[in-house]
């Protein structure tokens, strides 16, 4: 991270509570519509409710919804010079390449957070940070009543946490946590170590059962008892919790990973693109939305606006900030293909 490490943003994120400078009607905005490109799915409605509608009734600037997001589609639009989005959301992955091939615009803070509220890791020079997730430790907790593994170390150790384990079928992140189970310094893991890694892999390879390749897999074999401890997305663990089911998280050594809002370059309306931004800050709405969604990104003031146990399930919260590494998509990006044929070369051994 630039300029701060995660306990830093942890204690500005809570620290911090006011709501950036309230969003005005200006003339001729009524003639305006920016057109949002997402991810589409079950969280559109909530984010029309909680987002869109009130934007436009605030500023008389009309909002079109588009999905699914495409980084191909981006490409294109931009080489054409026949640009039909505003404003896209981006996984940290697409944020690197579409930087290094200038498709966005530069953001203007002046405009998506005049007061400087939210912490430097959300504040980048082509994006901001709408969301966040974590691919975490989860484990069965019927199955370690006495004590629960809570690091990649108890992970690798069978012998006093005995069963199957599932892990996901790609070297991304796997070789994080094998470097952080070997004793690597978490918050120094990049460039990775490959051969040290895949070294630690190899003494764990024995006892995982599967090899997930899907969000709905991950914890399905956690249910069926067919694994004791696997990785898995955070948020896929908190309805599970509510239902009772006997699954927690561990956080350490979790790999906490972006995604972005960012302005394509050739948008129409970058302006309005960029005010619209700006209803992500508002750390009641945020409040709500996390509890459907449990991927926050770095609202001021939202942490103290959640029941302590809702936070304390959130990946921003700043015990579960200090004890995660911030994934590199830099890193992947430029070595993802390499490593990707060596691991598929490695689960054939």
């Amino acid at each position: 991270m630039t300029g701060m490490n995660r306990r830093d943003i942890g204690r500005r994120v809570i620290a911090v509570a006011a709501l950036a400078t309230p969003l005005i009607r200006i003339a001729g905005a009524q003639n305006v519509t920016i057109t949002v490109n997402g991810s589409g799915g079950s969280l559109a409605l909530t984010i029309e409710r909680l987002y869109e509608k009130p934007f436009t009734a605030q500023t008389g600037i009309g909002i079109r919804a588009t999905a699914p997001v495409s980084l191909a589609k981006l490409k294109a639009m931009v080489e054409t010079g026949n640009m039909e989005w505003d404003l896209t959301e981006m996984g940290a992955a697409d944020m690197v390449e579409a930087i290094r091939n200038n498709w966005l615009t530069e953001i203007d803070w002046s405009v998506v957070d005049p007061d400087r509220k939210l912490p430097e890791i959300a504040r980048q020079k082509f994006g901001m940070v709408t969301s966040t997730f974590s691919t975490v430790m989860a484990y069965r907790t019927d199955k370690f009543r006495e004590r629960a593994p809570n690091s990649w170390g108890d992970f690798w150790d069978v012998r006093a946490f005995p069963g199957p384990r599932t892990l996901q079928d790609s070297p991304m992140h796997n070789l994080e946590f094998a470097l952080i189970a070997d004793g690597a310094d978490k918050d120094k893991l990049y460039p990775l170590d490959v051969d040290r890694a895949f070294r630690k892999l190899d003494q764990i390879k024995p006892h995982v059962a599967t090899w997930w390749t899907t969000g709905a897999q991950q914890v399905q074999l956690l249910l069926d008892g067919e694994a004791v401890m696997g990785t898995v997305w955070n948020g896929r663990v908190t309805p599970l919790k509510k239902e009772g089911k006997p699954v927690e998280i561990s956080w350490g050594g979790g790999a906490l990973q972006l995604s972005y809002w960012a302005v394509p370059k050739g948008a129409k309306n970058p302006r309005e693109a960029m005010r619209y931004m700006m209803t992500r800050l508002d750390p009641e709405k945020g409040a709500e939305f996390v509890r459907e969604a449990p991927y926050p990104g770095f609202i001021p003031g939202l942490i103290e606006r959640l029941p302590p146990d809702v936070a304390r399930q959130l990946p921003i919260h700043p015990d579960n900030l200090a004890a995660q590494y911030q994934f590199s998509a830099d890193f992947w990006s430029e070595h993802r293909a390499k490593l990707t044929e060596r691991w598929a070369a490695w689960l054939l051994r």
